[in-house]
């Protein structure tokens, strides 16, 4: 596996990362955000350096390389396979879309036969990811790992957009799919968020939308808890997403996109099925980044080789309370999987990932998500 990076910022232009290679990649990733980073940029240096070559990519929350997080920023990263094949997969939608029906069309388009892994980027605003990945999983053969996550818009929660070849825009889903049994693949997830105040009942919930808890409204709820911090949800929601446990007594986090102020409703990254328990969470410093650390240890355990690409997808509340310290969690990232793997990725709006080895793959949100790859 060959891999080279590149970084584009508004004051100096493209630049290359790291040691100068020359080959023709089998597939770029690109990970961009701010109003200057747009389609027509990355286009044209892609049209310049790597003409026709597949590209996937995201808008996000803030761009990873090494062990840096940038924003305004564009970071490519072009990859060589050396014996494994790789197909671009991709589709447009409609805002009112049927997110599980998305994903059920999104894996029919795909090769079945020798799939390993499907690297899945989504809009991150016009899709209930719980559904979208549910569709993806269950159309697929149960072998197939998927991960990835949904494209990020800073704290503005305005709108999100995909890149697929030389197409930047909302509305879009696309994979990259990978064959071949030469191909090594290491996943891990882990969040370090606390629990506080007491388990509410969720009593009124439409999928991933939230209307009330122990039978009040949940908006009201989360201001009365939020304080001085209700102004200027929905990105102060970001600090204190929400802890659910369903009947059967599965958990997860959900992360707030949008309130609604008339209707008294709250819309998650996923499901929050009615029955359930909610709870609010909060974090330190500490334990966020140890929880990037257990992603990590995780993923290596699955890796029995070592790691030539990793593939980092956090959540964007985590970067919202790490601040200035945002960068501690990629170093304790690099700490385990060592100085040899390159290291991409961007801060989401929801992070995909299998819950374990014996686990389909499903939506998470506050959390460090990673893929690594290698080859035989």
């Amino acid at each position: 596996m060959q891999i080279a990076q590149y970084k584009f910022l508004p004051s100096e232009g493209w630049k290359t990362l790291g040691k100068t290679v020359d080959f023709q990649p089998d597939f770029i990733l690109a990970f961009g955000s701010g109003a200057e980073c747009d389609g027509g940029i990355l286009n044209a240096w892609r049209e310049d350096k790597f003409p026709n070559v597949p590209l996937l990519g995201c808008s996000t929350a803030g761009e990873i390389a090494d062990t840096r997080v940038s924003v305004n920023t564009i970071v490519t990263t072009a990859v060589k396979l050396d014996r494994a094949k790789v197909k671009l997969v991709g589709l447009d939608f409609e805002p009112n879309t049927d997110s599980y029906e998305l994903g059920k069309k999104l894996a029919d388009a795909c090769e079945h036969d020798g799939l390993r892994l499907c690297f899945l980027l989504s809009d991150g605003m016009l899709v209930n990811g719980t559904r979208l990945v549910k569709g993806i999983t269950e159309q697929l053969p149960p072998d197939v790992i998927v991960t990835g996550g949904l494209a990020g818009d800073g704290k503005r929660f305005q709108e999100t957009q995909i890149a697929i070849n030389d197409k930047w825009g909302q509305g879009k889903i696309g994979t990259l799919c990978f064959y071949g049994d030469e191909l090594n693949v290491g996943y891990g997830s882990l969040g370090g968020w606390d629990s506080f105040g007491p388990d509410r009942l969720v009593t009124s919930a439409e999928a991933n939308v939230l209307f009330e808890l122990d039978g009040r409204s949940a908006l009201a709820l989360y201001r009365e808890y939020l304080g001085e911090h209700a102004r200027d949800l929905p990105s102060s929601g970001l600090r204190f997403p929400l802890k659910v446990t369903t009947p059967d007594g599965r958990q997860f986090v959900r992360t707030l996109l949008a309130i609604d102020s008339e209707n008294e409703s709250m819309t998650f990254a996923g499901d929050i099925p009615s029955g359930s328990y909610a709870r609010l969470m909060t974090a330190n410093f500490d334990r966020l980044i140890d929880g990037a650390i257990g992603a990590a240890e995780a993923t290596a355990e699955r890796h029995a080789k070592p790691t030539e690409l990793a593939l980092l997808i956090s959540c964007v509340g985590r970067k919202l309370v790490l601040e200035q310290r945002v960068e501690e969690e990629l170093e304790g990232v690099r700490s385990v999987l060592g100085e040899q793997p390159v290291i991409t990725g961007f801060y989401s709006y929801g992070e995909i990932c299998p819950l374990g080895d014996e686990d389909g793959s499903t939506l998470h949100n506050q959390t460090m998500t990673i893929t690594t790859l290698s080859e035989d």
